[in-house]
């Protein structure tokens, strides 16, 4: 009877951690001398300044996009025709990355 009491806790099931998936990103030279001089700054890592910068970005964005959805929800209040044309040049930027100076007329 002993062994089969060791036997059952040995096949218990051991919590496995959860392993973060891991990317490989090419960062052209300038670009990457910008983000090693930021590490250093911070006294970190490249990998460990690489995803604070795409944090950063993402959230950025995603508060880019919460403005500019809270100045259309006004613009619609106000029912001003004269603000479509730069709410959707904005619009454009902000959704698909397109600089508004290099929109082609």
């Amino acid at each position: 009877m002993p062994q089969k009491q060791a036997l059952r806790r040995s096949t218990k099931r051991t919590r496995v951690s959860r392993v973060d998936p891991r990317y490989t990103v090419a960062l052209e030279s300038p670009l990457a001398d910008d983000v090693a001089r930021y590490a250093n700054s911070l006294d970190t890592s490249m990998s460990k300044a690489i995803a604070t910068l795409v944090r950063i970005g993402l959230e950025s964005q995603a508060q880019r996009k919460r403005e500019f959805f809270q100045k259309l929800r006004q613009n619609l209040a106000s029912n001003d025709p004269s603000q479509e044309d730069r709410l959707v040049d904005e619009f454009r930027s902000l959704i698909l990355g397109l600089d508004q100076s290099r929109r082609q007329g």
